[in-house]
């Protein structure tokens, strides 16, 4: 009985790639700082550009990604590489998260709402 496999090739062929050119991947520098109003994350990757660059929501996660473009065997390859997938908090304003990139940096707030100091209220008890 042959196995289904999880991972295509292509996806297989890209982390090969990634791993072989350029003695691998270097890793991000990524800074977590806290402010009275909100969050903030600095980051900072080799080889990332702002034109490659993407910041996404989905289902509550921030996911901060860019594509790689590599040459194998003449054809152009791009590979996404992930660099920040987290959960956003609950006392975050997922609607105002704001990024800006200037001088090799990455910078995204992400302000509190009105949770941030915390969800208080008395409950009635029915009868």
């Amino acid at each position: 009985m042959r196995r289904k496999r999880l991972v295509g090739d292509e996806i297989i062929q890209s982390i090969d790639i990634t791993n072989t050119l350029n003695g691998g991947v270097s890793q991000p520098m990524v800074k977590l700082s806290q402010h009275q109003d909100f969050r903030q994350i600095e980051m900072k990757v080799a080889g990332m550009v702002e034109e490659n660059m993407r910041i996404k929501i989905s289902n509550n996660q921030l996911i901060v990604s860019f594509e790689r473009t590599l040459i194998s065997r003449g054809e152009t390859i791009y590979v996404p590489q992930v660099v920040y997938n987290k959960p956003i908090p609950y006392f975050v304003d997922a609607k105002n998260i704001w990024a800006q990139y200037a001088e090799g940096v990455l910078t995204i707030q992400l302000p509190f709402n009105e949770l941030a100091n915390g969800y208080s209220r008395d409950v009635p008890i029915e009868n």
